[in-house]
């Protein structure tokens, strides 16, 4: 049951995101060019996710297991860092280049976007590399101790 709401949740998600036309890169662009032909119907969908979040934590902040019987795990508020800002600035800089993030890009890549396979690769190496990274952080952190 758990991997067919998993599968229905991501179904919705994508059709919404091809509904949307934000799985089009010339969309986010236009979003992004203020100065030029700016089209603000990405922070409609922006707002319409933010409601419908601010539903979905309202309910899961009173519940203790979903659903599904999985036990909730809700995120700490946690502080504004280094690496919090710099990764923001990274992915905000990849997706005003590339006119994707992840999710559109999944969606893209199924729709047999060339440009959505680059990003896609671009997007596992750069996991990979960060993974490397914070592995030989942790194992230098363990020698030093």
């Amino acid at each position: 049951m758990k991997n067919f709401a998993s599968l229905l949740a991501g179904l919705v998600f994508g059709i919404g995101l091809i509904v949307s036309g934000m799985a089009n890169p010339a969309k986010i662009r236009g979003f992004l060019d203020l100065a030029g032909a700016w089209d603000p119907s990405l922070a409609a969908v922006m707002a319409g996710a933010i409601a419908v979040g601010l539903g979905a934590f309202a309910v899961a902040g009173r519940r203790t297991v979903s659903y599904l019987g999985a036990e909730m795990q809700r995120p700490k508020a946690g502080s504004v860092d280094r690496r919090l800002v710099g990764g923001s600035v990274l992915f905000g800089v990849g997706w005003g280049i590339a006119g994707f993030c992840p999710g559109p890009a999944l969606v893209a890549l199924g729709m047999g976007e060339i440009k959505a396979a680059v990003f896609v690769a671009a997007m596992l190496v750069g996991m990979a590399v960060f993974e490397l990274l914070e592995r030989r952080k942790r194992a230098a952190s363990l020698r030093a101790a």
